[in-house]
């Protein structure tokens, strides 16, 4: 069985969680329509699972992203997984972790 899920509840479901400061406001925006266009794209829905999101997605400065991961560039990034999103303005950069 499943439900509808706003961005609103999907926000709510991390704070029930104990996930509230998982991700960023933005980051949290970023992964809901990603996750909404997988589904229209796989023409499947997908259960909103708070604690595996946490464990598959990463959202940190690019910085560090790029030393833990011996990488130069977003573009090597780029290149090892999906990147969600990157806000320029903060430095933060969304993606699933490898």
């Amino acid at each position: 069985m499943y439900q509808s899920i706003t961005f609103s509840s999907f926000c709510d479901a991390f704070h029930h969680m104990g996930r509230a400061d998982q991700f960023t406001y933005k980051g949290k925006r970023a992964l809901f329509d990603y996750i909404e266009q997988f589904e229209e794209d796989a023409g499947q829905p997908i259960e909103l699972d708070v604690i595996a999101l946490c464990c598959e997605y990463s959202e940190d400065d690019l910085t560090s992203v790029l030393e833990s991961y011996s990488l130069e560039s977003l573009d090597d990034l780029h290149d090892n997984t999906s990147v969600i999103s990157y806000d320029e303005s903060t430095g933060l950069v969304l993606f699933a972790q490898f």
